[in-house]
């Protein structure tokens, strides 16, 4: 009695669910809080950059989110370098002049930008979740093509970095026991950090390289900043707290509700 096989492919049909996930754990909570931090961050940021006085001189704390004040109606003490490059003709708040350098490159980190295409788009907002989007495109067409400029935005935040770093350092100067000089040393701190950590960055120190031992010192750096690298998204997150912490704490000093000495 023979027996016949056949080879032909057996087709299965795809597994129709019909719920939105399977997943019984909390997977909301996670881009919930996401949610919850990037929108204070955004509604702490509009309020601070309309927000005055945010200057404490004899102290020369300036806060972050004013700084750099590049217009002669900043106070004298708060000008970069003593300059005013924007003359007499702007006299908005400062903090609309750098909005875009720290703002762009925040919003167009990668970590940032899994985080609010999570929380606020919910695409997708979980692992094993659908995603309420019919169609997909990824960061091919605009406006998320744009999100290609981040490596410009890096060089950018590096100046920010640096403005931060020498504004700690002016206090401490100026006032070195004081609270407001050490937490600005802390921003400007975590601020440098999780600028160095940026994945563009890891790239331009030594990503395209073939061989490390003819380049040593590229080597050297680019192991410093892969070892941030690992840390991009705790660093995300305490700078954007320190920044926001930082630019407050100033504010409270120069409204008095601090009382300047002992801050």
């Amino acid at each position: 009695m023979s027996q016949t096989t056949s080879d032909a492919p057996v087709r299965r049909q795809r597994a129709q669910i019909k719920v939105r996930t399977l997943r019984t754990d909390r997977w909301w909570l996670a881009p919930l809080l996401t949610f919850l931090g990037l929108s204070a961050f955004l509604v702490y940021g509009v309020w601070a950059i309309f927000d005055t006085p945010y200057y404490v001189p004899g102290a020369e704390y300036i806060a972050p989110f004013s700084s750099p004040c590049l217009a002669t109606s900043c106070p004298e003490g708060a000008r970069l370098f003593g300059l005013a490059p924007f003359g007499d003709w702007y006299t908005l708040p400062p903090g609309l002049l750098i909005l875009g350098l720290p703002g762009g490159f925040r919003l167009t980190c990668y970590y940032y930008r899994k985080s609010y295409y999570r929380s606020f788009w919910l695409s997708p907002p979980a692992c094993a979740v659908q995603e309420p989007h019919g169609k997909y495109t990824g960061e091919t067409r605009l406006p998320l093509i744009m999100q290609n400029i981040h490596r410009y935005f890096f060089y950018a935040a590096i100046v920010i970095g640096a403005i931060l770093s020498y504004d700690a350092i002016l206090a401490l100067v100026h006032k070195p026991l004081g609270l407001g000089s050490w937490i600005l040393l802390l921003n400007a701190v975590l601020i440098v950090a999780y600028t160095l950590s940026c994945h563009s960055c890891r790239h331009i120190t030594a990503g395209r390289l073939n061989h490390f031992s003819r380049h040593p010192v590229r080597y050297r750096a680019w192991t410093f900043v892969s070892k941030l690298n690992a840390k991009h998204q705790p660093l995300a997150w305490a700078s954007m707290f320190s920044v926001m912490g930082a630019d407050f704490y100033v504010r409270l000093v120069a409204k008095g509700i601090i009382a300047f000495p002992y801050a």
